[in-house]
């Protein structure tokens, strides 16, 4: 399968936001994309956290619920769509939600972000608290989508190996995880994590970031990027808007997983 990690700089405009959006499916697809894996917080990224509580759409209708139907059917393509806020049982509060829609523009899974970023960067004057607008999921998710299955992560999840555990004992073979990590948490941590998580779990990664300025006056690393079950980079955009794109072999990771078989070596097990 050949799939294409979109790169974005989403600002408070969705209409401006799913424009850009539209325009890169459309250059992945023509590219030869059968999957496209959008950023998180794809469709907004406001100026104060309740921006984006205020967007919240119930799940099925909405804009953004409905631009990724709209474009998934009409490309014929699989379609991670990033994070967009839902309802939660919390009037002041959001899911961080990634929907994948099949080839029909059917949202056929739904993976509420677990792991919520509640950090401060003092020596960078930054700090962040997620859990103050975010309501946080509970369940890891592996879409079966027949020929393969998708193990669903969202940024901060990257730091909690034992949640890609549970994704492998679920049967994944290739790692979604739409993020919009920051310029100074990327630098130091962001290619070594996610190049741990491919190699331990001898899995394919698809990492779509935000990358750039945002209205928030923050910046994102970037840096999206595709890694085969070695660790190697298939493709990385670096910065700016565009993606990377790869093939995803996964007869070679089956029998990767087969002659180096150290996921059958576990001896210790997480449990859900």
């Amino acid at each position: 399968m050949r799939v294409a990690a979109i790169q974005m700089a989403s600002g408070s405009n969705i209409s401006g936001n799913l424009l850009e959006a539209e325009k890169l499916i459309s250059r992945a697809v023509a590219d030869g994309a059968e999957m496209v894996v959008l950023p998180e917080n794809f469709g907004m990224i406001g100026v104060k956290p309740n921006d984006v509580v205020a967007c919240r759409e119930k799940p099925g209708a909405g804009p953004l619920q409905d631009f990724l139907a709209e474009q998934s059917a009409d490309h014929a393509i699989i379609i991670a769509g990033g994070t967009i806020p839902l309802e939660s049982d919390d009037a002041s509060h959001y899911r961080n939600t990634m929907l994948i829609y099949n080839q029909q523009g059917v949202c056929i899974a739904r993976y509420d972000k677990i792991h919520l970023f509640d950090v401060a960067l003092p020596d960078e004057g930054e700090s962040y608290h997620e859990s103050a607008v975010i309501q946080s999921g509970v369940h890891p998710v592996v879409v079966d989508l027949g020929s393969l299955k998708l193990g669903l992560a969202i940024c901060y999840d990257l730091r909690f190996p034992e949640l890609f555990r549970l994704l492998i004992d679920k049967g994944a073979d290739v790692i979604l995880l739409p993020a919009a990590f920051t310029a100074v948490t990327g630098k130091a941590h962001w290619h070594a994590l996610l190049k741990a998580r491919a190699i331990e779990n001898l899995s394919f990664v698809v990492a779509s970031a935000q990358g750039g300025y945002h209205v928030n006056g923050r910046e994102t690393y970037g840096h999206s990027l595709i890694l085969d079950p070695w660790g190697n980079v298939l493709d990385e955009i670096k910065s700016g808007s565009g993606y990377a794109i790869a093939d995803l072999n996964l007869s070679q990771q089956k029998q990767l997983r087969k002659r180096f078989p150290v996921l059958s070596h576990r001896k210790f097990f997480v449990h859900e």
